[in-house]
């Protein structure tokens, strides 16, 4: 199964959100990860949306977008030639000799310690996928109560793709 990520621009209005996620819904399709924010221009928003399936899947996945009247431009953010990340927020219970082991474990991957408490602790981590990824493999003898995640969010490369309005 192949993964795609596809940064979309829309419009910024009411609806858009419900419009893109319907065209998935309606055709039996996944969104593994989604995110969304106002651009610099306040009239338009950029959808970052993570879907898998085979090639004929995500090629009519990305058609069937271009069709949509809020979508503005749809880029595939390649790999190679794009710059993403993701957001993740994870609460550990820890006593007084753990709290020091999982500061550690943080520190090690840029983490930021943003809340404290009597038996637990919130990491703030930002990063590629394969690095929360390896965070969280490393905490696993410590109990996570509990576990937010953005969604990976990108922007390709460089100024020639961009696409001005």
């Amino acid at each position: 199964m192949n993964k795609k990520v596809l940064s979309l621009l829309v419009d910024n209005t009411a609806g858009v959100l419900s419009r893109v996620s319907g065209l998935f819904s309606r055709r039996g399709y996944n969104i593994d990860s989604l995110s969304v924010g106002e651009t610099a221009d306040p009239r338009y928003s950029r959808m970052t949306v993570v879907v898998s399936g085979d090639e004929r899947i995500l090629d009519q996945i990305t058609k069937q977008l271009a069709k949509l009247i809020d979508v503005v431009d749809i880029k595939i953010l390649e790999e190679e030639n794009s710059v993403s990340r993701e957001l993740i927020l994870v609460k550990v219970r820890v006593d007084a000799k753990e709290r020091h082991e999982v500061i550690g474990i943080a520190n090690i991957f840029r983490g930021n310690i943003i809340d404290v408490g009597k038996d637990s602790l919130i990491v703030e981590l930002t990063g590629q996928q394969s690095k929360l990824t390896a965070f969280l493999q490393l905490l696993e003898g410590h109990e996570i109560l509990e576990l937010a995640r953005t969604g990976i969010t990108g922007l390709s490369r460089g100024s020639d793709d961009i696409r001005y309005l």
